[in-house]
């Protein structure tokens, strides 16, 4: 019965979801938008999503947490470096975002003097991840 197929790596499926911090605050939702759709097992998707959608069944819904290892990281100081201001755009303030040459995005967490302070980190590594999920198709 096709309803009770299970997904796995290699399928393609559609996801509706809800991604919230621990402050139960929505950082990205499907839910007014068509649904997610990707094949399991890729790696351009974040890998504890990829493990929880696997086993699941076309109309199933479940409620997820994902640490920091198997989401977007651990927060790496390393990624954090001040650089002369004059060698960012004219007029940039804390809190904006710029690409850098290499396509990355960075974020000014200060400005100090002559001075600024990027972090390269995505802005959500270091958390734990919670989704409501349901798969709506298996392909």
């Amino acid at each position: 019965m096709a309803g009770d197929r299970m997904a796995k790596n290699g399928d393609t499926v559609s996801i509706h979801y809800t991604g919230k911090l621990k402050d139960n605050s929505v950082f990205d939702s499907s839910k007014d938008r068509d649904p997610l759709v990707f094949e399991l097992g890729t790696p351009n998707i974040i890998a504890g999503f990829n493990k929880a959608v696997v086993g699941m069944k076309a109309g199933e819904s479940k409620t997820i947490s994902i640490p920091p290892e198997e989401g977007y990281g651990t927060y790496d100081k390393k990624l954090v470096f001040e650089v002369p201001l004059k060698n960012l755009p004219a007029g940039v303030k804390s809190g904006a975002m710029l690409r850098n040459p290499q396509g990355h995005v960075v974020a000014v967490k200060e400005i100090n003097g002559d001075k600024a302070v990027l972090d390269a980190n995505h802005q959500l590594a270091g958390k734990t991840l919670f989704f409501d999920i349901k798969l709506v198709h298996i392909k």
